[in-house]
């Protein structure tokens, strides 16, 4: 299967996914803050790896995956009818936490920006 194909039925994957998650999914503890950041398929197409961003606590974020996890199966007959392949791939839900660790990341940054700007402050001060 050519690397091109792979990324663009990913790709429409990943928007449908995301379609179904936010308007079919009837499941309440699908919260509405869950949002599909990538999708990994295997290069003949049969298992895809869906990765989402789930906002809320930990506890909510657990019971929203295993509610995807449970509902993997229409995911998955909601892809066979939306894209024509021979096979449908299998749909596994991951928990993606790299949009937290980037507002992490971004927060450290800033918190040590805000310390350099204080000490430069204090410096001019004691000159």
């Amino acid at each position: 299967m050519s690397e091109n194909r792979v990324r663009r039925v990913a790709e429409q994957i990943k928007k449908d996914v995301s379609q179904i998650i936010t308007v079919e999914i009837k499941d309440p503890r699908v919260v509405e803050m869950t949002s599909v950041t990538d999708v990994e398929l295997s290069k003949d197409l049969r298992h895809a790896s869906v990765y989402v961003s789930i906002y809320g606590s930990e506890a909510e974020k657990e019971e929203t995956l295993q509610a995807l996890a449970r509902a993997s199966g229409f995911v998955r007959s909601e892809i066979g009818k939306r894209i024509r392949l021979r096979y449908t791939p299998e749909i596994i839900f991951f928990l993606d936490t790299s949009i937290e660790y980037g507002a992490y990341i971004e927060s450290v940054i800033k918190s040590l920006k805000e310390e350099e700007n204080r000490d430069d402050s204090r410096s001019d001060e004691n000159s």
